[in-house]
């Protein structure tokens, strides 16, 4: 595309590492589980949030691997690069569940390397290398939506 697409407005501005970290939560959530992406997600500079449809809360095992298998795609030091291509086009590789009705023609598809591709038009780190290391700091579980919190530790400044 040579042209710049016209895409959705953002109404806030996440900080990035944190938020390409939950993208890599995300990605390791449905690899582990085969759950859907974040059902809910508060995501800040300091600390977030994400909601996860399950039908039980992890094992405090199976939370330990969530953080051990993020921090292990973090440090592969993976590129972070955004396409943009046609709406119809970008469901043959993404959910486009979630999107708003009014979404626009062309979608912001971000890349974490070959680990997790979705559309998202959030502020997102160039290299995973500048996310530093997630630690998951609690959860609880009610009425099949498991909540995690986290936070960041190390992100370079």
């Amino acid at each position: 595309m040579s042209e710049k697409p016209a895409l959705n407005s953002h109404n806030k501005a996440e900080y990035p590492p944190m938020h390409t970290a939950e993208h890599i939560l995300n990605q390791t959530m449905v690899r582990m589980f085969g759950c859907p992406r974040s059902r809910n997600a508060h995501i800040e500079c300091k600390k977030s949030k994400c909601d996860y449809l399950l039908e039980r809360a992890p094992s405090d095992e199976q939370i330990a691997e969530i953080e051990h298998r993020v921090n292990d795609v973090i440090d592969l030091c993976l590129p972070v690069y955004c396409e943009f291509m046609p709406h119809e086009e970008a469901g043959k590789y993404v959910d486009l569940s979630k999107l708003p009705e009014n979404v626009s023609g062309v979608l912001r598809i971000v890349h974490i390397g070959d680990y997790d591709v979705c559309a998202c038009i959030g502020e997102h780190v160039g290299n995973t290398a500048e996310i530093g290391h997630i630690k998951l700091l609690n959860h609880d579980f009610e009425n099949g939506r498991w909540r995690i919190r986290f936070k960041l530790e190390g992100t370079p400044v």
